[in-house]
């Protein structure tokens, strides 16, 4: 009896849900990680429903006080997986909310089925055929090329017969033309060659873990993480509404980075020009980060990526004035967008992972505690921790611990 007495109760709850959500236009949140928390809060303190897809290891977000809902992703193919968007939507009346993608996999999962998303959702990623030269490194080395926008020698390398003559200048890197899958520290992000053998032997482990037709072969310029430059812009046909520069000073890991540990904003025109360039020639719609890093040997900023979604430190732009994930949602909506540019000055830490970097600077001599302590003397944006938020805060620490065993124990071979 009692079973049967909370048939209704349930089926009366579900429908209040649905009348809230179709109530209150919110955002479907595509990941949980740390990149996912930041979007989450942003919207959470304007009052703006949230939802998370959690994934995997990447927790951190999910215990946000500012999440309303958490689902996790089947263990499916991508068609599954959008039936499964299709059909949270429809059965919790989440038409008309803002999709967010946040990794890599996720733009590409929400581009490529926009035209099915949309059916739902205001999907804030582009169609896959205006967004593909962003997410094809193969394309994007084409469309610099004619853009004249200065970028490392870059080519394919199919197989391994393609690297009997590469005719490189080493050293170089080899890394995937596209990400396929969701990112996982268990991979690297590049495997480093100084000569003809060893790229051979990185093409080995690499084509073990990513298809082969997959990799790229691009030179190496020379210098660490503090010579990474990024453009960040919020955009409409191609027009940047607001912007954000910033330099990249530690990385994790130190040699590639899978992502930034302390960031601060500047001015850099020379960075500013030519990735507005770039975005007027693709009209691109949505949010964006263009990375570059400066050849100390030419002293020319050279273009290695781009990033249609969130990235690792966007939470820094609104310390600088610019909150990227609200000015987004405004205009998923089509809601008026101000015209804003990020102050220089500000910095962003993610605390745990850049401890770890500092810690091997100094166990190498490449740094000093007192010069560490200095550098994060002052306000900081951090990456994880907020007081008005505190919960992921403490997780940070065990999940990234967690992650790094993860990655140090995965085979290198299949």
């Amino acid at each position: 009896m009692a079973a049967t007495a909370t048939i209704p109760v349930l089926a009366k709850h579900r429908a209040q849900v649905a009348e809230r959500a179709a109530g209150s236009p919110g955002a479907l949140l595509m990941g949980a990680d740390y990149r996912a928390l930041g979007v989450a809060r942003s919207l959470g303190r304007h009052r703006i429903p949230v939802w998370m897809i959690k994934q995997g290891g990447h927790l951190v977000a999910a215990t946000s006080r500012y999440v309303r809902r958490r689902v996790s992703w089947p263990e499916a193919e991508d068609a599954k997986r959008i039936d499964f968007l299709l059909d949270l939507s429809l059965k919790n009346g989440l038409q008309g909310w803002a999709l967010i993608p946040t990794d890599d996999y996720a733009v590409t999962l929400a581009s490529v089925h926009h035209d099915l998303l949309s059916k739902q959702y205001r999907v804030t990623v582009p169609r896959w055929e205006k967004l593909r030269w962003a997410c094809d490194k193969r394309l994007l080395h084409e469309l610099a090329g004619k853009l004249g926008i200065p970028q490392p020698w870059t080519r394919s390398v199919p197989t391994e017969e393609a690297l009997a003559n590469p005719a490189c200048p080493f050293p170089v890197i080899l890394k995937p033309a596209i990400r396929l899958k969701p990112n996982s520290l268990a991979i690297p992000k590049a495997w480093r060659a100084d000569n003809q053998e060893a790229l051979l032997a990185g093409f080995k482990e690499a084509s073990a873990l990513i298809p082969a037709e997959n990799l790229i072969v691009q030179e190496l310029i020379p210098g660490g993480g503090e010579t990474q430059f990024s453009y960040a812009a919020l955009c409409k046909d191609g027009l940047p509404l607001a912007s954000v520069t910033a330099r990249r000073l530690r990385q994790y890991p130190r040699d590639f980075g899978q992502f930034s540990t302390f960031v601060e904003t500047v001015d850099e025109p020379q960075v500013v020009e030519p990735a507005e360039r770039l975005l007027a020639a693709t009209r691109f719609t949505g949010l964006v980060e263009v990375e570059f890093k400066k050849d100390p040997r030419s002293g020319h900023f050279q273009l290695l990526d781009v990033n249609p979604r969130v990235w690792g430190w966007h939470t820094l732009c609104a310390r600088s004035g610019v909150d990227f994930s609200y000015l987004l949602w405004r205009l998923t909506r089509d809601e008026p967008v101000p015209r804003l540019q990020g102050r220089a000055g500000e910095r962003w830490i993610h605390r745990s992972a850049d401890l770890r970097v500092a810690l091997a600077e100094i166990l190498h001599g490449e740094s000093s505690l007192a010069s560490y302590l200095r550098s994060t003397r002052g306000p900081l944006e951090s990456a994880i921790f907020s007081w008005d938020d505190p919960v992921p805060g403490f997780l940070d620490l065990p999940l990234f611990a967690y992650s790094l065993g993860e990655r140090a124990i995965a085979p290198k071979d299949p």
